[in-house]
This record gives structure tokens, sequence and C-alpha cells, in this order.
């Protein structure tokens, strides 16, 4: 590796500065995103893997010694069509699942719990993309792969794609409590798999999306979030001795749940995402405490906002994670959004670098 700079912080050692990356950097935002997927569909480019590696290196070449990891490009939906369920992406909306799981009286429902799912074979593409674009980028920064929480993989299946009021979400974890339990820990066990094999074919550190976690109260996330969560985290570093493996820095980024800070900080993941909820100072008072690493936390808006608004919220960060030389991967506290000035981005991890090299 002529770049382990993140792997490092994620294994709790002082650094010479902080690493950084952002989520969604590979992606529409980019003008060379458009040009290389071309008129292709986008789950047509998660299954082909010489797309999805170019798409994965754009970010890496565009801001070459300013970022220091890359993540597979694909997508966290890549498990319900494994269990069965047709997934499409509808231009301008987002994922539409066509027949979503009603109730668990729906036929649907008994045949996904009843199915062998084969995640080996249904997401071959996807451990080909790891391992070709692991060739590609010859060691110039590590590889991170990903799957979503079983909670926002649920949430998906039963309300049919993303929602604002999560209707059918909260009718399946109230009314239906332990078939929806049943369904999250099958989902569970495919994602300890699903994470397994890509560790196989490259990727150097894993990230567990829960996208969806801010719609449940604190007591709901420990019913229906948390206990999934750990299940991943304590399970898969034993499936990856069992296949030969090392184990992996492991990432959960919970959206939208800042109660459940301590939690998380209690479990086996040695990286805690943050949304932009989180006052840095506070968080990273907790984590250090728990001798975890945080990940985050600006707000993606603030790249609307002109280089100003960019260097003051980076200047928040740095102090408020200690300066950045252990304990912190600094990042966006979601994803990239679509329309932000690829040059705004690079403004602002410039500004990572020069503030905290100050400090």
């Amino acid at each position: 590796m002529k770049n382990d700079l993140i792997l490092r912080t994620a294994r709790g050692e002082k650094v010479e500065r902080p690493p950084m990356w952002v989520m969604r950097q590979a992606g529409r935002y980019l003008p060379e995103y458009h040009e290389a997927k071309g008129r292709h569909d986008f789950f047509e480019c998660c299954r082909t893997p010489e797309i999805a590696s170019t798409l994965t290196l754009q970010p890496i070449e565009r801001y070459a010694d300013l970022i220091d990891a890359a993540i597979i490009f694909s997508d966290i939906l890549v498990i319900p069509q494994a269990m069965g369920m047709e997934v499409i992406m509808v231009d301008q909306k987002g994922p539409h699942f066509p027949e979503p799981l009603v109730s668990p009286e729906d036929k649907q429902y008994q045949e996904i719990m009843d199915r062998k799912v084969d995640v080996k074979e249904s997401l071959d593409y996807v451990y080909k993309a790891i391992t070709l674009t692991r060739q590609k980028l010859r060691g110039r920064v590590p590889l991170i792969g990903f799957c979503g929480a079983p909670w926002t993989l649920l949430s998906y299946m039963v309300e049919g794609g993303s929602s604002k009021m999560f209707i059918q979400a909260k009718t399946w974890v109230f009314k239906y409590p332990k078939e929806s339990q049943a369904l999250l820990q099958k989902i569970a066990e495919l994602c300890v798999e699903y994470l397994a094999l890509q560790v196989v074919a490259g990727a150097q550190m894993i990230q567990v999306f829960d996208s969806w976690a801010g719609e449940l109260s604190p007591s709901s996330f420990r019913s229906f979030s948390l206990p999934y969560l750990n299940y991943i985290a304590d399970n898969l570093p034993n499936r990856l001795k069992e296949l030969g493996q090392q184990p992996v820095p492991m990432t959960v980024f919970a959206k939208g749940a800042w109660y459940a800070l301590d939690y998380l900080c209690e479990s086996n993941y040695d990286v805690i995402g943050l949304d932009w909820l989180h006052d840095p100072a506070e968080a990273y008072k907790v984590a250090q405490a728990k001798g975890k690493v945080l990940q985050g936390n600006a707000d993606p808006g603030v790249l609307y906002g002109g280089r100003e608004a960019i260097t003051a919220v980076v200047k928040e960060m740095v102090a408020g994670f200690g300066g950045g030389k252990q304990g912190w991967i600094a990042n966006l506290g979601h994803g990239i959004t679509p329309f932000v000035n690829p040059d705004d981005l690079r403004f602002f991890f410039e500004e990572i670098h020069k503030y905290a090299a100050s400090s």
C-alpha cells in the first residue's frame, strides 16, 4: 500500500494527518460520471465490473493526493435483489420496488423467508468489480466495500422505495414485530456473508449504511436496528477467519440516530460514522472514552454555501475532533448531493489538509 492512512487511523493509531473521503464520492456530481455511464441503466452499471470500477476510480484520479480511500461503486439494494425482489432505478425519483412486501401473509414474504439465497453466485458481479478495481488502484489507496443495514433494507422492501412518512415500515415493526425481526435476522446473515466475500475479493475496509436509522425512536432502534448491526460486527470477523482472511476495519453509519452514539461506541465496530446532527467536540469526547474512531461529519449542504462557509465548518471539525491526528476520518455527514461543484469539494479537501496540518 502506498497510502494506508485510513487503515492505520481506523485501528486507532496516531497519524500524521486525518484521512479523508466522502460518501457517494463516485457519482452524478462528476461530469465524467455521466460520460462513463452513458445510456446504461444505474443497476446495469453496478452489474458491469468494468463500468463499476471506472466509476469508482474517477474521484481518486480527479482528487489525486487529496483523498485516502475509494469505495466500490454499487448500491445497498443489491441484497434485496439477491433475495428475489425486483428493484429498478427511476430517473429523478430513485429506487422503486414494483412489488413491495405487503404483510407477513403476503405470499412473497414466505417465499423470501424460505429461499436459500446464494450471495456468492447472485452478487458475483460486485466481487469481480472489487477485484478489478484493486488491480487498477495499484495500492494508491485502500478500497472500501459496503452493505445496507438490515433495518434500512427492510424499510425499502416494504415501502417500495424512499419514503417521507415510513407508514409501511412502521406498520411492520409495530404490528408484526416478530415477523419483522425474523426478516431482519435473515438480512443480517446475508450481510455477513456478502461483506466477507467482498473482503475475499479485495475490499480492505467495510461500511454498513443504516440510512434510515433516524426514523426509529431510541427504544425501537434497540429492538429493530441495533441487534442486527451488532450481529454483523460480531460475526463478520469470525466468518473472515473461516475463509482464511484477516479481519478488516468495520464502520457503522446510523444516520439520524444521534441518541445511539453510546450504544454504537460499545459495539465491535472500529469506526462510528456521524451525520451533521452531532457536535464534533462532544461526540469526540464520547468516542475517545470508548476507544473508538469517528468519521464525519460536515453537512453536505455546506458545499453549496461558498468557500467561507466551507472553511468555517472545516475549522470546527478539525478543532472538535482533536486536531485530526488520532481518532478521526474526515468526511461529510451523509453522501455528497447532486449539483455540487467538484471544485468546491476539492476546496473542502484542501482546507482539511491545511487546518489539520496547522493544528
